[in-house]
C-alpha cells in the first residue's frame, strides 16, 4: 500500500481516497438535507432542484463547514495517536455514507462516515487524549468561523454554518456511549470528560440561539 509523509505523518493512498469520499459524501448528504428539509426540492422535482446554481452554493458551504469539521475532526485523532506511536489509518465506511445520502434525500441527516482506527501500546490516558482530541478540534473550528458570521451574504452564510456544524459535531461526539469519543475521555478522566462536555453542549446552545441556522 502506497503513502507518502507530511511533517512526519504517514497517509495511505486509500486513507486519502476514503477521506475524500466522505468529505464529498457527507457534504452532498447535508445539502440535499437543506433543500428536501426547507421544501425546495420535493419529490420528484429533487434532480431538477440539485442541479440548480443554488444548490451548488449550498454544497460549497457545506463542504467548507460540514466537511472542513469532520475531516479536520478525523485528522486529530490521527496526529495524537500516531504521536503516541500507534499506526492509525482512516477508513470510510461506504454503506453508512451511501445510507447517509439516501436518508438525506428522505428528509433525515445522520453521519457515520467512517473512524480512525489505531494499533499498538496505548495507556488509558493517551486513548483518552485521542479522543479528545477530535471534539476539542471542532471547538477550535467554532472560533475560526465565528469571525465570519459579522459579514453579510456568502461568507457570513458559511460562517454561521461552520459555527453550528461544529459545535454540534463537538458536543455529540463528546456523548459517552458506544463508539463516540466521550466513552473513551470519561473512561480515562471524569474531570476533563465534565469539562470538555459541558462547554461543547453550552457552545452548541449558544450557537443555536445566538447564531442559528443560515438561511439560503
Amino acid at each position: 500500500m502506497s503513502a507518502f509523509r507530511f511533517d512526519g505523518i504517514r497517509f495511505y493512498r486509500d486513507e486519502i481516497r476514503d477521506l475524500f469520499a466522505a468529505w464529498a459524501a457527507l457534504g452532498l448528504a447535508f445539502s440535499v438535507f437543506i433543500f428536501v428539509s426547507t421544501g425546495r426540492a420535493v419529490f420528484p422535482d429533487i434532480a431538477g432542484a440539485v442541479s440548480s446554481p443554488l444548490f451548488v452554493r449550498v454544497f460549497v458551504a457545506s463542504a467548507l463547514t460540514v466537511g472542513v469539521g469532520f475531516l479536520l475532526h478525523e485528522l486529530a485523532h490521527k496526529i495524537v495517536a500516531v504521536r503516541f506511536g500507534q499506526v492509525a489509518s482512516f477508513r470510510a465506511d461506504y454503506r453508512m455514507l451511501a445510507l447517509c445520502i439516501g436518508a438525506a434525500f428522505a428528509g433525515f441527516l445522520f453521519a457515520a462516515p467512517g473512524a480512525v482506527y489505531h494499533r499498538g501500546r496505548i495507556t488509558r490516558r493517551q486513548g483518552g487524549l485521542v479522543s479528545v482530541a477530535g471534539p476539542l478540534t471542532n471547538v477550535v473550528l467554532v472560533g475560526v468561523f465565528l469571525p465570519l458570521v459579522l459579514f453579510g451574504g456568502f461568507p457570513g452564510q458559511i460562517g454561521a454554518l461552520g459555527v453550528l456544524i461544529n459545535a454540534f459535531l463537538a458536543a455529540f461526539n463528546m456523548l459517552p456511549f458506544g463508539p463516540l469519543d466521550g466513552k473513551s475521555v470519561a473512561a480515562w478522566s471524569k474531570p476533563v470528560f465534565a469539562a470538555v462536555f459541558v462547554g461543547s453542549a453550552l457552545l452548541a446552545i449558544g450557537s443555536f440561539l445566538f447564531v442559528g441556522f443560515p438561511t439560503f
